[in-house]
Protein backbone atom coordinates (compact mmCIF):
# COMPACT_ATOMS: atom_id res chain seq x y z
CA UNK A 1 0.00 0.00 0.00
CA UNK A 2 1.56 3.23 -0.87
CA UNK A 3 -0.47 5.77 1.37
CA UNK A 4 -0.87 8.42 -0.88
CA UNK A 5 -3.30 10.46 -2.26
CA UNK A 6 -4.24 12.96 -4.86
CA UNK A 7 -6.64 15.82 -4.88
CA UNK A 8 -7.74 17.24 -7.92
CA UNK A 9 -9.22 20.80 -6.68
CA UNK A 10 -8.67 23.14 -4.31
CA UNK A 11 -12.00 24.11 -3.13
CA UNK A 12 -12.74 24.17 0.68
CA UNK A 13 -14.38 20.40 0.08
CA UNK A 14 -11.02 19.34 -1.66
CA UNK A 15 -8.66 20.91 0.95
CA UNK A 16 -10.95 19.32 3.74
CA UNK A 17 -10.37 15.40 2.07
CA UNK A 18 -6.88 16.21 1.86
CA UNK A 19 -6.73 17.48 5.55
CA UNK A 20 -8.59 13.71 6.53
CA UNK A 21 -6.57 11.84 4.96
CA UNK A 22 -3.17 13.81 6.01
CA UNK A 23 -4.51 13.40 9.49
CA UNK A 24 -4.62 9.61 8.62
CA UNK A 25 -0.98 9.16 8.26
CA UNK A 26 -1.63 9.80 4.09
CA UNK A 27 0.81 11.51 1.76
CA UNK A 28 -1.44 13.99 0.28
CA UNK A 29 -0.70 16.24 -3.16
CA UNK A 30 -3.46 18.90 -4.17
CA UNK A 31 -3.53 19.92 -8.43
CA UNK A 32 -5.22 23.39 -8.59
CA UNK A 33 -6.01 23.91 -12.63
CA UNK A 34 -6.44 27.64 -11.54
CA UNK A 35 -3.04 29.89 -10.57
CA UNK A 36 -4.88 31.12 -6.91
CA UNK A 37 -6.12 28.00 -4.80
CA UNK A 38 -9.87 28.67 -3.22
CA UNK A 39 -11.84 27.14 -6.35
CA UNK A 40 -14.96 29.57 -6.10
CA UNK A 41 -13.72 30.63 -2.46
CA UNK A 42 -11.62 33.28 -4.06
CA UNK A 43 -11.12 37.28 -3.15
CA UNK A 44 -9.85 39.29 -6.19
CA UNK A 45 -9.45 42.62 -7.35
CA UNK A 46 -12.15 42.79 -10.11
CA UNK A 47 -12.97 46.25 -10.12
CA UNK A 48 -10.14 49.09 -8.72
CA UNK A 49 -7.05 48.39 -6.96
CA UNK A 50 -7.20 48.16 -3.31
CA UNK A 51 -11.04 47.04 -3.60
CA UNK A 52 -11.29 43.31 -2.75
CA UNK A 53 -13.65 41.17 -4.18
CA UNK A 54 -14.91 37.93 -3.06
CA UNK A 55 -15.44 35.94 -6.46
CA UNK A 56 -17.93 33.08 -5.24
CA UNK A 57 -19.12 32.60 -1.89
CA UNK A 58 -18.72 35.50 0.48
CA UNK A 59 -21.36 35.10 3.84
CA UNK A 60 -20.53 32.29 5.56
CA UNK A 61 -22.93 31.00 8.39
CA UNK A 62 -22.42 27.37 7.46
CA UNK A 63 -18.15 27.64 7.11
CA UNK A 64 -18.97 29.07 10.27
CA UNK A 65 -20.72 25.98 11.78
CA UNK A 66 -19.32 23.43 10.22
CA UNK A 67 -18.30 20.54 12.41
CA UNK A 68 -15.07 19.34 10.17
CA UNK A 69 -14.06 23.24 9.85
CA UNK A 70 -14.28 24.31 13.63
CA UNK A 71 -12.15 20.72 14.85
CA UNK A 72 -8.87 22.46 12.95
CA UNK A 73 -6.49 24.82 14.41
CA UNK A 74 -7.77 27.48 11.50
CA UNK A 75 -7.36 30.62 13.68
CA UNK A 76 -3.72 29.80 14.03
CA UNK A 77 -3.52 30.26 10.01
CA UNK A 78 -5.11 32.97 9.98
CA UNK A 79 -9.04 33.02 10.17
CA UNK A 80 -10.48 35.40 11.76
CA UNK A 81 -14.78 35.64 11.56
CA UNK A 82 -16.17 39.18 11.29
CA UNK A 83 -19.97 39.70 12.54
CA UNK A 84 -21.87 42.44 11.45
CA UNK A 85 -23.98 44.55 14.20
CA UNK A 86 -27.10 42.18 13.01
CA UNK A 87 -27.00 38.42 11.51
CA UNK A 88 -29.32 39.59 8.37
CA UNK A 89 -31.71 42.32 6.98
CA UNK A 90 -34.53 42.35 5.04
CA UNK A 91 -35.71 45.52 3.08
CA UNK A 92 -39.45 45.80 2.71
CA UNK A 93 -41.05 48.52 0.45
CA UNK A 94 -42.87 50.14 3.21
CA UNK A 95 -39.21 51.51 4.30
CA UNK A 96 -38.41 49.29 6.88
CA UNK A 97 -36.81 45.95 7.21
CA UNK A 98 -37.18 42.71 9.11
CA UNK A 99 -34.10 42.51 10.54
CA UNK A 100 -32.33 38.90 11.87
CA UNK A 101 -30.24 39.07 14.92
CA UNK A 102 -27.90 36.51 16.07
CA UNK A 103 -29.41 36.77 19.80
CA UNK A 104 -32.49 34.45 19.18
CA UNK A 105 -34.12 36.47 22.06
CA UNK A 106 -33.85 39.60 20.32
CA UNK A 107 -34.83 37.76 17.22
CA UNK A 108 -38.18 36.64 18.66
CA UNK A 109 -38.76 39.81 20.03
CA UNK A 110 -38.40 41.85 16.89
CA UNK A 111 -40.91 39.05 15.22
CA UNK A 112 -43.39 40.01 17.91
CA UNK A 113 -46.67 37.66 17.22
CA UNK A 114 -44.66 35.38 15.54
CA UNK A 115 -41.97 35.23 18.20
CA UNK A 116 -43.20 32.11 19.62
CA UNK A 117 -42.94 30.23 16.44
CA UNK A 118 -39.83 31.43 14.86
CA UNK A 119 -38.36 30.25 18.59
CA UNK A 120 -39.80 26.78 18.32
CA UNK A 121 -38.49 26.27 14.62
CA UNK A 122 -35.19 26.84 15.44
CA UNK A 123 -34.16 27.18 19.41
CA UNK A 124 -33.74 23.05 19.11
CA UNK A 125 -31.84 22.96 16.56
CA UNK A 126 -29.15 26.36 17.46
CA UNK A 127 -29.36 24.89 20.68
CA UNK A 128 -27.58 21.88 19.84
CA UNK A 129 -26.31 22.73 16.69
CA UNK A 130 -22.90 20.65 16.78
CA UNK A 131 -25.39 17.73 16.93
CA UNK A 132 -27.21 18.73 14.43
CA UNK A 133 -24.79 20.02 12.11
CA UNK A 134 -23.35 16.07 12.02
CA UNK A 135 -26.62 14.67 11.55
CA UNK A 136 -27.37 17.08 8.45
CA UNK A 137 -24.38 17.52 6.91
CA UNK A 138 -23.53 14.15 5.17
CA UNK A 139 -25.82 11.44 3.81
CA UNK A 140 -29.26 11.05 6.05
CA UNK A 141 -28.38 8.31 8.90
CA UNK A 142 -30.08 4.88 8.82
CA UNK A 143 -30.08 5.09 12.51
CA UNK A 144 -29.62 8.83 13.59
CA UNK A 145 -27.91 9.78 16.61
CA UNK A 146 -30.77 12.06 17.67
CA UNK A 147 -33.90 10.78 16.30
CA UNK A 148 -36.03 13.23 17.77
CA UNK A 149 -34.32 16.13 16.74
CA UNK A 150 -33.80 15.27 13.15
CA UNK A 151 -37.77 14.39 12.94
CA UNK A 152 -38.17 17.37 14.42
CA UNK A 153 -36.54 19.20 11.55
CA UNK A 154 -37.52 16.71 8.77
CA UNK A 155 -41.50 17.31 9.72
CA UNK A 156 -41.04 20.94 8.55
CA UNK A 157 -37.80 20.52 6.07
CA UNK A 158 -40.16 18.09 3.61
CA UNK A 159 -43.02 20.66 3.30
CA UNK A 160 -42.80 23.62 0.74
CA UNK A 161 -41.99 26.70 1.67
CA UNK A 162 -45.27 28.04 0.32
CA UNK A 163 -47.25 26.02 2.89
CA UNK A 164 -44.91 26.11 5.94
CA UNK A 165 -44.81 30.09 5.69
CA UNK A 166 -48.39 29.70 5.89
CA UNK A 167 -49.05 27.89 8.78
CA UNK A 168 -46.25 28.98 10.77
CA UNK A 169 -46.31 32.47 10.52
CA UNK A 170 -49.35 35.28 10.61
CA UNK A 171 -47.24 38.27 9.93
CA UNK A 172 -46.21 39.34 6.35
CA UNK A 173 -42.86 40.43 7.47
CA UNK A 174 -41.95 37.15 8.82
CA UNK A 175 -43.43 34.98 6.02
CA UNK A 176 -40.98 37.57 3.99
CA UNK A 177 -38.25 37.02 5.77
CA UNK A 178 -38.29 33.25 6.04
CA UNK A 179 -38.81 33.21 1.89
CA UNK A 180 -35.39 34.50 1.78
CA UNK A 181 -33.81 31.95 3.80
CA UNK A 182 -35.96 29.50 1.72
CA UNK A 183 -34.61 30.91 -1.61
CA UNK A 184 -30.98 29.98 -1.31
CA UNK A 185 -32.76 26.49 -1.97
CA UNK A 186 -32.61 27.71 -5.74
CA UNK A 187 -36.14 25.77 -5.62
CA UNK A 188 -39.82 27.39 -6.64
CA UNK A 189 -40.84 27.92 -3.09
CA UNK A 190 -43.82 25.35 -3.26
CA UNK A 191 -41.52 22.74 -4.14
CA UNK A 192 -40.82 20.15 -1.62
CA UNK A 193 -38.22 20.49 0.48
CA UNK A 194 -37.98 24.29 -0.48
CA UNK A 195 -38.03 24.89 3.41
CA UNK A 196 -34.85 22.70 4.53
CA UNK A 197 -32.18 25.01 3.68
CA UNK A 198 -34.78 27.92 5.05
CA UNK A 199 -34.79 26.57 8.38
CA UNK A 200 -31.21 25.32 8.85
CA UNK A 201 -29.84 28.80 8.11
CA UNK A 202 -32.19 30.64 10.04
CA UNK A 203 -30.61 27.64 12.81
CA UNK A 204 -27.55 28.66 11.85
CA UNK A 205 -27.99 32.15 12.56
CA UNK A 206 -28.58 31.83 16.39
CA UNK A 207 -25.97 28.99 16.57
CA UNK A 208 -22.78 30.62 14.76
CA UNK A 209 -24.50 33.57 13.12
CA UNK A 210 -23.72 34.97 9.30
CA UNK A 211 -20.14 35.96 9.22
CA UNK A 212 -17.26 36.75 6.93
CA UNK A 213 -13.40 35.89 6.79
CA UNK A 214 -11.43 38.87 7.81
CA UNK A 215 -9.94 40.07 4.46
CA UNK A 216 -12.25 38.37 2.18
CA UNK A 217 -13.19 34.26 1.51
CA UNK A 218 -9.41 33.52 0.81
CA UNK A 219 -9.28 33.44 4.03
CA UNK A 220 -10.49 29.88 4.29
CA UNK A 221 -9.12 28.22 1.49
CA UNK A 222 -5.85 29.32 2.66
CA UNK A 223 -6.21 28.74 6.47
CA UNK A 224 -6.80 25.27 4.92
CA UNK A 225 -3.92 24.91 3.00
CA UNK A 226 -1.77 26.42 6.04
CA UNK A 227 -2.89 23.28 7.92
CA UNK A 228 -2.55 20.76 5.19
CA UNK A 229 1.08 21.67 5.11
CA UNK A 230 1.92 21.71 8.21
CA UNK A 231 0.69 18.44 8.15
CA UNK A 232 2.89 17.67 5.31
CA UNK A 233 0.77 17.99 2.68
CA UNK A 234 1.88 20.05 -1.05
CA UNK A 235 -0.05 21.81 -3.19
CA UNK A 236 0.31 22.75 -6.91
CA UNK A 237 -1.47 25.78 -8.38
CA UNK A 238 -1.73 26.21 -12.04
CA UNK A 239 -1.96 22.53 -12.72
CA UNK A 240 -4.72 20.72 -14.93
CA UNK A 241 -5.47 17.77 -14.28
CA UNK A 242 -6.93 16.45 -17.74
CA UNK A 243 -6.56 12.88 -17.78
CA UNK A 244 -5.27 10.36 -14.44
CA UNK A 245 -2.36 9.99 -16.73
CA UNK A 246 -1.43 13.93 -15.88
CA UNK A 247 -1.28 13.01 -12.23
CA UNK A 248 2.67 12.31 -11.12
CA UNK A 249 4.14 8.39 -12.63
CA UNK A 250 5.08 7.93 -9.01
CA UNK A 251 0.62 7.17 -8.89
CA UNK A 252 -1.59 7.94 -5.80
CA UNK A 253 -3.20 5.02 -3.84
CA UNK A 254 -6.22 6.92 -3.49
CA UNK A 255 -7.86 10.24 -5.89
CA UNK A 256 -10.27 12.22 -4.87
CA UNK A 257 -12.13 14.88 -7.18
CA UNK A 258 -13.18 17.84 -6.26
CA UNK A 259 -14.69 18.22 -9.62
CA UNK A 260 -18.76 18.50 -11.36
CA UNK A 261 -19.67 14.95 -12.00
CA UNK A 262 -18.94 15.41 -15.77
CA UNK A 263 -15.52 16.19 -15.47
CA UNK A 264 -14.89 13.27 -12.67
CA UNK A 265 -16.65 10.84 -15.89
CA UNK A 266 -13.92 12.83 -18.56
CA UNK A 267 -11.03 12.78 -16.08
CA UNK A 268 -10.94 9.39 -15.29
CA UNK A 269 -12.35 7.91 -18.20
CA UNK A 270 -12.24 4.10 -19.28
CA UNK A 271 -11.24 3.65 -15.57
CA UNK A 272 -15.16 3.77 -14.82
CA UNK A 273 -17.64 1.70 -16.47
CA UNK A 274 -19.47 3.34 -19.69
CA UNK A 275 -22.62 3.13 -18.20
CA UNK A 276 -20.98 5.26 -14.88
CA UNK A 277 -19.76 7.80 -16.86
CA UNK A 278 -23.24 7.87 -18.99
CA UNK A 279 -24.81 7.92 -15.05
CA UNK A 280 -22.35 10.96 -14.46
CA UNK A 281 -22.58 12.51 -17.43
CA UNK A 282 -26.55 13.11 -17.04
CA UNK A 283 -26.20 14.38 -13.71
CA UNK A 284 -28.21 17.66 -14.02
CA UNK A 285 -26.81 21.12 -12.88
CA UNK A 286 -29.05 23.89 -11.03
CA UNK A 287 -29.86 26.99 -12.08
CA UNK A 288 -27.50 29.51 -12.28
CA UNK A 289 -26.63 33.28 -11.06
CA UNK A 290 -25.79 36.70 -12.20
CA UNK A 291 -23.35 38.29 -10.52
CA UNK A 292 -22.12 41.82 -9.95
CA UNK A 293 -19.13 43.36 -7.74
CA UNK A 294 -19.24 47.03 -6.86
CA UNK A 295 -16.67 49.11 -5.60
CA UNK A 296 -18.56 52.29 -4.11
CA UNK A 297 -17.57 55.55 -2.93
CA UNK A 298 -19.73 55.42 -0.08
CA UNK A 299 -21.84 52.82 1.61
CA UNK A 300 -25.48 52.19 0.18
CA UNK A 301 -27.97 54.48 1.13
CA UNK A 302 -30.51 52.11 2.41
CA UNK A 303 -33.91 53.68 3.22
CA UNK A 304 -34.26 51.79 6.17
CA UNK A 305 -31.40 52.24 8.77
CA UNK A 306 -31.62 48.90 9.82
CA UNK A 307 -29.84 47.79 6.81
CA UNK A 308 -26.75 49.41 7.83
CA UNK A 309 -26.23 46.85 10.83
CA UNK A 310 -26.13 43.94 8.09
CA UNK A 311 -23.34 42.42 6.21
CA UNK A 312 -26.24 40.13 4.28
CA UNK A 313 -29.94 41.43 3.06
CA UNK A 314 -32.22 39.48 0.92
CA UNK A 315 -34.06 41.68 -1.95
CA UNK A 316 -36.98 40.91 -3.13
CA UNK A 317 -40.20 42.19 -0.80
CA UNK A 318 -42.80 40.02 -0.04
CA UNK A 319 -43.43 36.18 0.56
CA UNK A 320 -45.28 36.82 -2.97
CA UNK A 321 -42.48 38.96 -5.23
CA UNK A 322 -40.18 36.34 -4.43
CA UNK A 323 -42.15 33.15 -4.45
CA UNK A 324 -42.61 34.92 -8.15
CA UNK A 325 -39.16 35.41 -9.08
CA UNK A 326 -37.80 31.90 -7.65
CA UNK A 327 -40.94 30.04 -9.78
CA UNK A 328 -40.02 32.13 -12.75
CA UNK A 329 -36.50 30.65 -12.57
CA UNK A 330 -37.61 27.34 -11.66
CA UNK A 331 -39.58 27.34 -15.22
CA UNK A 332 -36.81 28.08 -17.23
CA UNK A 333 -37.34 32.30 -17.27
CA UNK A 334 -36.40 35.48 -15.80
CA UNK A 335 -37.97 37.78 -13.84
CA UNK A 336 -38.11 41.53 -13.67
CA UNK A 337 -37.66 41.69 -9.86
CA UNK A 338 -35.15 39.00 -8.86
CA UNK A 339 -34.89 37.93 -5.30
CA UNK A 340 -31.03 38.86 -4.56
CA UNK A 341 -28.78 38.00 -1.73
CA UNK A 342 -26.46 41.28 -1.73
CA UNK A 343 -23.26 41.45 0.96
CA UNK A 344 -21.62 45.05 2.49
CA UNK A 345 -18.41 43.45 4.12
CA UNK A 346 -16.57 46.14 4.02
CA UNK A 347 -18.96 48.00 6.61
CA UNK A 348 -17.30 45.41 8.64
CA UNK A 349 -14.45 44.48 7.50
CA UNK A 350 -11.42 47.46 6.84
CA UNK A 351 -10.02 45.24 5.02
CA UNK A 352 -11.97 45.01 2.44
CA UNK A 353 -11.41 48.77 0.60
CA UNK A 354 -9.71 51.84 0.88
CA UNK A 355 -10.09 53.88 3.79
CA UNK A 356 -14.13 55.28 2.97
CA UNK A 357 -14.44 53.27 0.58
CA UNK A 358 -16.50 49.91 -0.32
CA UNK A 359 -17.42 47.00 -1.92
CA UNK A 360 -20.50 45.27 -2.33
CA UNK A 361 -21.63 41.39 -3.77
CA UNK A 362 -24.96 40.90 -5.23
CA UNK A 363 -26.34 38.11 -7.21
CA UNK A 364 -29.78 36.95 -8.42
CA UNK A 365 -30.84 33.57 -9.71
CA UNK A 366 -31.63 32.37 -13.32
CA UNK A 367 -32.11 29.66 -15.57
CA UNK A 368 -28.53 27.31 -16.14
CA UNK A 369 -26.57 28.87 -18.89
CA UNK A 370 -28.66 32.33 -18.99
CA UNK A 371 -27.75 35.38 -21.59
CA UNK A 372 -29.47 37.45 -20.63
CA UNK A 373 -28.00 40.30 -19.21
CA UNK A 374 -29.13 41.57 -15.71
CA UNK A 375 -27.51 44.24 -14.94
CA UNK A 376 -30.37 47.00 -14.88
CA UNK A 377 -32.93 44.48 -13.21
CA UNK A 378 -30.19 44.24 -10.53
CA UNK A 379 -30.07 47.55 -9.77
CA UNK A 380 -33.47 48.43 -10.26
CA UNK A 381 -33.86 46.81 -7.32
CA UNK A 382 -31.43 47.98 -4.97
CA UNK A 383 -32.54 51.41 -5.81
CA UNK A 384 -36.06 49.97 -4.69
CA UNK A 385 -34.71 49.98 -1.37
CA UNK A 386 -31.53 52.29 -1.67
CA UNK A 387 -32.70 54.93 -4.19
CA UNK A 388 -29.57 57.06 -5.33
CA UNK A 389 -27.05 53.77 -5.14
CA UNK A 390 -26.17 54.46 -8.57
CA UNK A 391 -24.38 57.49 -7.56
CA UNK A 392 -21.75 55.88 -5.32
CA UNK A 393 -20.65 52.99 -8.25
CA UNK A 394 -16.99 53.61 -9.18
CA UNK A 395 -16.70 50.93 -10.90
CA UNK A 396 -18.62 47.33 -11.29
CA UNK A 397 -17.43 44.10 -12.62
CA UNK A 398 -20.41 41.40 -14.34
CA UNK A 399 -19.99 38.01 -14.10
CA UNK A 400 -22.34 35.92 -16.43
CA UNK A 401 -23.12 32.01 -16.19
CA UNK A 402 -20.67 31.50 -18.58
CA UNK A 403 -17.90 33.87 -16.84
CA UNK A 404 -18.36 32.11 -13.77
CA UNK A 405 -18.08 28.98 -15.60
CA UNK A 406 -14.70 30.03 -17.69
CA UNK A 407 -13.40 31.35 -14.42
CA UNK A 408 -14.22 27.79 -12.36
CA UNK A 409 -14.68 24.82 -14.55
CA UNK A 410 -16.72 23.65 -11.70
CA UNK A 411 -19.81 26.13 -11.85
CA UNK A 412 -21.23 24.86 -14.92
CA UNK A 413 -23.98 27.00 -16.55
CA UNK A 414 -23.32 29.36 -13.40
CA UNK A 415 -24.20 26.81 -11.20
CA UNK A 416 -23.14 27.37 -7.75
CA UNK A 417 -24.86 24.78 -5.95
CA UNK A 418 -22.92 21.52 -7.29
CA UNK A 419 -26.29 20.47 -9.00
CA UNK A 420 -30.05 20.70 -9.27
CA UNK A 421 -31.76 19.98 -6.18
CA UNK A 422 -34.53 18.24 -7.05
CA UNK A 423 -36.38 15.36 -5.00
CA UNK A 424 -34.02 12.71 -6.79
CA UNK A 425 -31.06 14.44 -7.21
CA UNK A 426 -31.06 15.32 -3.44
CA UNK A 427 -31.45 11.70 -2.28
CA UNK A 428 -29.45 9.84 -4.94
CA UNK A 429 -26.52 12.28 -5.97
CA UNK A 430 -24.59 11.04 -8.56
CA UNK A 431 -21.80 8.29 -7.40
CA UNK A 432 -22.01 4.71 -6.09
CA UNK A 433 -22.55 5.01 -2.30
CA UNK A 434 -22.72 8.76 -1.96
CA UNK A 435 -19.45 9.29 -2.68
CA UNK A 436 -17.30 5.88 -3.95
CA UNK A 437 -17.13 4.97 -7.57
CA UNK A 438 -16.75 1.54 -9.01
CA UNK A 439 -13.45 1.95 -9.08
CA UNK A 440 -12.02 1.37 -5.40
CA UNK A 441 -9.58 4.34 -5.50
CA UNK A 442 -11.46 6.85 -7.10
CA UNK A 443 -13.39 9.24 -4.82
CA UNK A 444 -16.18 11.88 -5.49
CA UNK A 445 -15.82 14.71 -2.78
CA UNK A 446 -17.77 17.75 -4.45
CA UNK A 447 -20.85 19.91 -3.55
CA UNK A 448 -22.49 17.26 -5.66
CA UNK A 449 -22.05 14.98 -3.24
CA UNK A 450 -24.04 14.80 0.08
CA UNK A 451 -24.66 17.33 1.69
CA UNK A 452 -24.78 19.89 -1.11
CA UNK A 453 -23.64 22.98 -1.97
CA UNK A 454 -22.23 25.62 0.85
CA UNK A 455 -18.63 26.26 2.42
CA UNK A 456 -18.57 23.85 4.62
CA UNK A 457 -15.88 21.33 3.58
CA UNK A 458 -18.38 18.25 4.83
CA UNK A 459 -18.34 16.86 1.36
CA UNK A 460 -14.65 16.17 1.21
CA UNK A 461 -14.70 15.03 4.51
CA UNK A 462 -16.94 12.80 4.23
CA UNK A 463 -15.08 11.44 1.10
CA UNK A 464 -12.13 10.51 2.97
CA UNK A 465 -14.10 9.30 6.10
CA UNK A 466 -15.68 6.87 3.91
CA UNK A 467 -12.32 5.78 1.47
CA UNK A 468 -10.65 5.23 5.21
CA UNK A 469 -13.37 3.07 6.60
CA UNK A 470 -13.28 1.01 3.41
CA UNK A 471 -9.72 0.70 3.60
CA UNK A 472 -9.54 -0.32 7.32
Amino acid sequence: MSNHTSIIGSGPNGLAAAIAMAQAGYAVDVFEAEQILGGASRTLELTLPGFRHDFGSAVHPMAAGSPFFRSLPLAGHGLRWVHGLSALAHPLDDGTAVVLEQDLNESARLLGEDGPAWRRMTEPLARNWDAFAKEILGPLPLLPRHPLLLAGFGMRALLPSTILARSSFRSERTRALFAGMAAHSFLSLDAPLSSAIGIVLAASTHAVGWPVPAGGAQAIPDALAGYLRSLGGAITTGKRIASLDDLPASGSDLTFFDTAPRQLASIAGSRLPASFRQRLQRFQPGPGVFKIDYALSEPIPWTAADCRRAICLHLGGSFADIARSEDAMARGRISDRPFMILAQPSLFDPLRAPEGKHVVWVYCHVPNGCTVDRTEAIERQIERFAPGFRDCVLARHVSTPADLEAADANLIGGDISGGAMSVAQTFLRPTWKQYATPDPSLYLCSSSTPPGGGVHGMCGYRAAELALRRRR
